[in-house]
């Protein structure tokens, strides 16, 4: 079904299609006139001073557009006066005028709200309510927001939102995190755009706002932390973000903004920073609208130069078994002992000699990240909406939309990868109307010239001079400096030098050549390349009965989603051709007001189903208890349950990250991945029957040691300490959430407190492990039995795989947290706001030594800001502030501690109405500390920028 609705519609296949599509649309756009009436008129608060983004309407018609910068409009209509207008602005009070003719010049001044608690939000229970009665904790930015934010763009200022915790991979790929348990991979939060889940296919989570949304395009942002699945299904399990653009119906002319700036870092030194973008908005008359978007970005990466060891505190370069952070092609290594007794069989060196060297691992020479890409961040991206009114208002509307989004990123996961003109697009057809939508889109994705940095460092490290062979002569080396003389340390300092002979050095040509060739090689033996052109394929619906139905609130809606996924063997087990899987679900909600409307009472539940799963319920029961004369004082409460489907790398992943097999545990990947592996000595090729062994997924899950086990085995040679693994395959994760809040204004401050507590069972993990090749695995060895001694004598060998399975563990985790919101006016125009956070989980972690929780959350959380937007006539300013404590970061690419960060954001803006303009001065992080976010990424430095925006 879904396939047929948005399938229909040819699109652009390759940028200069695109610059044809976008450059056709827009002479469409401006082609087209049709003779209207039309008012103008300005719009001010109390003080005089304009308010831009106030809504102008003629009652009882669609006819309506917004205020610019300087607070003035133009509303043109087909329909002549008289007839009356409504103007509205969120934190004032509506107001009506009459208009008697066209050459009337309207002027209207708003009264403030004693409180912007009266904001309408429409996501917390899927119908517009005021944030005062919201069922659940929602955070909202609007355009007034947006235009106060301090920080480089919107989408970086969602930061200062109470609950957000931001995880920053790169400059521009930002996940947000809240509540807890979650990396840069943030599979367990949405982000819809205009109702489009803008997720990669291949990654199963958002490239932050790679193909979001322009920031002078966005008419709203709203933030529902923790669970909603009983609304939103799967993925919404600790969070959703909604991003709505603006409708060209409303917002017409030409917009445009452009900002430059530089970025600051130790270890990139000062760079250039620009972004720009254009919205171009036409409603050709009452039935017909439409808009195009263009943003742009360019600037340079934050340098990812943590060169500790991975695993041990206190290692360097100096250790001869180093494998940096942000190093690659350390990660090759071998037992040198085991090297020496292979050159001895050969009859390379001398059997005795064998006794010279070590039993210890040593590391071949890697390269530094900052040499494996050009540490330069793009993003493009484009939107293009026809909008269709057949009966000229909002009863229905017609709404086809094309999104694309391309550019070059860092993303992080098992290893550092580098999104090189990665390229995602999505093309939607949705019919919507007061009560009611029906949409379809469709998300395809296109790897580029995209690299895993690991295999990169690994393979250019091949080019040069194959492991056996550099191996070969840092053994034969080291024995000889011994019987020189030389101490261990020296011997080491000498094998490696002359194993290094012939290392290719980086900025040179044959570097560079060498670099070309395996970043464009998808095969891991010899390149780095990711390839990908994954889809999935969407519709949803819902309808609210509330015209039809008087005695309560009553909506019923569903999903339908195909994944297709596509890498053509190189991450998926998808080498014989595209895997595909479905996902389906149905919900209903029923919202009633009781107590002459002071209690809201809202239920829903939601039943969804995924091919390879059993069926899920979730439901949601909350409370809303208006108090007071006033009904100011609400009081909320909220229990509901939630799931995450395992997510797509959870299920069919089959990928070598060089340390070992990331795989899915679908029972059709254990069959699909296959490998042929090499025996290591003359001994396990006896135990193996041949010189090769194969093995498939079912080796791994079901007969491996743990590989903590393995390790200390490997370490104390003793065979009591091995474990065999007791793993499941994957099943859906499960929480259930209970939530207590208050809002309220009480004394001209606003006041929003929130507590939670959640119960996660079946909470999705890694765990790994090691397979022997041969053999059976068996707790401690199986000393008594013949395929137990098999079993240790590969692991003895070397003869075994690594591997990192996905499963649930069987502990229950505890997380809670509460927050307290305040902001108020403390001096005539000046705003103050400040928001706490604390969160905290429960894992006993010795009950299961090996899983990681990855809660990946400071317990402690500080946000405040003051402004003024009237501080000297048009000039305002926003200073905000933000700290955390230090917290533990688990990943499957890297643990360790993020230091406490304190940060400070700042700008200035200056409204010309002459101009029609707004300029800004800002800076980021205007203390200069070097922070992080994510251990593996770049410390976050300065960012300063100026912007000039144009409203028509």
């Amino acid at each position: 079904m879904s396939k047929i609705i948005v399938l229909w519609l040819h699109k652009p296949t390759n940028f200069n299609q695109m610059r044809v599509y976008l450059l056709f649309l827009s002479l469409f756009f401006c082609g087209i006139t049709f003779a209207q009436n039309s008012i103008s008129g300005i719009v001010t608060d109390s003080s005089n001073q304009p308010i831009p983004g106030a809504n102008v309407m003629i009652v009882g018609e669609s006819a309506s557009t917004v205020t610019d910068v300087d607070g003035t409009f133009m509303l043109q209509s087909s329909r002549k006066p008289p007839y009356t207008i409504s103007v509205t602005s969120v934190g004032y009070e509506s107001q009506k005028i009459s208009v008697t003719s066209n050459s009337q010049k309207v002027s209207v001044k708003l009264v403030d709200e004693e409180t912007l608690l009266n904001e309408i939000v429409v996501s917390a229970s899927r119908t517009p309510e005021r944030v005062l009665e919201s069922p659940v904790t929602i955070e909202r930015m609007g355009i007034a927001e947006i235009k106060k934010t301090a920080s480089p763009s919107f989408y970086d200022g969602l930061e200062n939102l109470k609950e957000v915790q931001m995880n920053t991979s790169s400059m521009s790929f930002k996940s947000i995190n809240t509540r807890g348990f979650a990396s840069v991979a943030n599979t367990r939060f949405m982000q819809l755009v205009d109702g489009m889940d803008n997720s990669s296919p291949l990654l199963n989570f958002v490239l932050g706002n790679l193909i979001g949304v322009s920031e002078i395009d966005v008419q709203s942002v709203e933030l529902l932390p923790g669970a909603s699945s009983a609304l939103y299904g799967a993925n919404a399990f600790n969070g959703i973000l909604f991003m709505t653009s603006k409708s060209p119906f409303t917002s017409e002319g030409i917009r445009a903004y452009a900002k430059f700036g530089q970025t600051s870092q130790k270890a990139a030194g000062t760079n250039d920073y620009v972004d720009y973008g254009v919205r171009m908005g036409k409603a050709f008359n009452k039935y017909f609208a439409g808009k195009a978007n263009f943003a742009y970005m360019r600037g340079t990466e934050w340098n990812a130069v943590n060169y500790d060891d991975k695993t041990r505190q206190g290692i360097d370069r100096g250790t001869i078994n180093y494998d940096g952070i942000n190093v690659y092609g350390d990660e090759v290594a071998t037992n040198l002992k085991g090297v020496g007794s292979a050159l001895a069989a050969q009859g390379l060196i001398p059997a005795s000699a064998v006794n010279l060297l070590p039993s210890t691992n040593v590391s071949r020479t890697g390269y530094n990240e900052v040499d494996l890409t050009d540490n330069k961040v793009s993003n493009t991206k484009i939107d293009l909406s026809l909008h269709f009114r057949p009966f000229g208002d909002e009863k229905l509307e017609v709404i086809v939309q094309s999104k694309f989004g391309f550019g070059n990123t860092v993303y992080q996961g098992a290893n550092r990868y580098y999104l090189n003109n990665f390229f995602m697009q999505q093309h939607k057809i949705e019919f919507k109307g007061k009560n009611f939508f029906l949409r379809g889109y469709t998300t395809t994705e296109d790897g580029g010239q995209s690299y895993d940095m690991l295999f990169t460092g690994i393979n250019v490290n091949r080019k040069w001079k194959d492991d056996k062979t550099w191996f070969g002569q840092y053994a034969g080396t080291y024995v000889q400096s011994t019987l020189a003389g030389l101490t261990p340390t020296q011997a080491h300092s000498r094998a490696r030098d002359v194993a290094d002979t012939g290392r290719l050095i980086p900025g040179t040509a044959a570097f560079k050549n060498a670099f070309n060739q395996v970043i464009n090689d998808p095969d891991v033996l010899k390149g780095s390349k990711l390839v990908d052109n994954s889809k999935i394929y969407h519709a949803d619906a819902n309808y609210n009965f509330k015209d039809l139905i008087e005695f309560a609130e009553i909506q019923v809606g569903g999903s339908y989603r195909q994944y297709e996924l596509n890498s053509f063997g190189r991450i998926y087990t998808d080498g014989d051709g595209p895997i595909r899987y479905d996902e389906y679900g149905a919900y209903t909600q029923v919202m009633k007001k009781l107590l002459d409307d002071r209690l809201k009472f809202t239920g829903s539940v939601r039943y969804d189903k995924a091919q390879n799963f059993e069926g899920n319920v979730s439901p949601r029961v909350s409370l809303v208890y208006s108090g007071g004369e006033s009904r100011k004082h609400n009081f909320r409460g909220s229990f509901q349950t939630g799931f995450r489907n395992p997510s797509t790398q959870d299920q069919y992943i089959g990928f070598n990250v060089g340390s070992a097999i990331l795989l899915g545990s679908a029972k059709d990947n254990l069959a699909r991945f296959v490998e042929t592996l090499p025996i290591a000595t003359a001994v396990g090729q006896a135990f193996a029957q041949g010189n090769t062994v194969t093995i498939t997924g079912a080796n791994a899950y079901e007969n491996s040691f743990t590989a903590a086990s393995a390790t200390a085995f490997a370490a104390a040679g003793n065979p009591a300490l091995l474990l065999k693994t007791n793993v499941d395959l994957v099943k859906p994760e499960e929480v259930k959430a209970f939530e207590l809040g208050y809002r309220s204004f009480i004394n001209k401050t606003s006041i929003d407190v929130n507590g939670y507590y959640n119960i996660y069972n079946n909470f999705i993990g890694n765990l790994n492990v090691v397979t022997p090749l041969y053999g059976k695995a068996l707790d401690g060895g199986g000393l008594t039995s013949a395929d137990g001694q098999q079993a240790l004598h590969a692991l003895a060998n070397g003869n075994s795989r690594a591997f990192q399975l996905y499963t649930n563990t069987d502990l229950e985790i505890k997380s809670l947290g509460f927050g307290i919101g305040l902001s108020r006016k403390v001096y005539k125009e000046f705003e103050f706001g400040v928001n706490y956070n604390y969160a905290q989980f429960d894992f006993d972690q010795s009950k299961d030594a090996s899983f990681e929780a990855g809660f990946n959350t400071p317990k402690h959380r500080v946000k405040a800001s003051i402004g003024n937007e009237k501080l000297i006539a048009n000039l305002g300013f926003n200073v905000s502030a933000r700290w955390n404590s230090e917290y533990l970061w688990q990943s499957s690419f890297a643990d360790g501690v993020i230091a406490s960060a304190t940060v400070v954001d700042a700008q200035i803006n200056y409204d010309f109405p002459s101009l029609k303009s707004t300029f800004k001065i800002g800076a980021s992080n205007i203390g200069g500390k070097e922070y992080g976010q994510v251990l593996g990424a770049g410390l976050i430095g300065q960012q300063y920028f100026a912007s000039w925006t144009i409203n028509p």
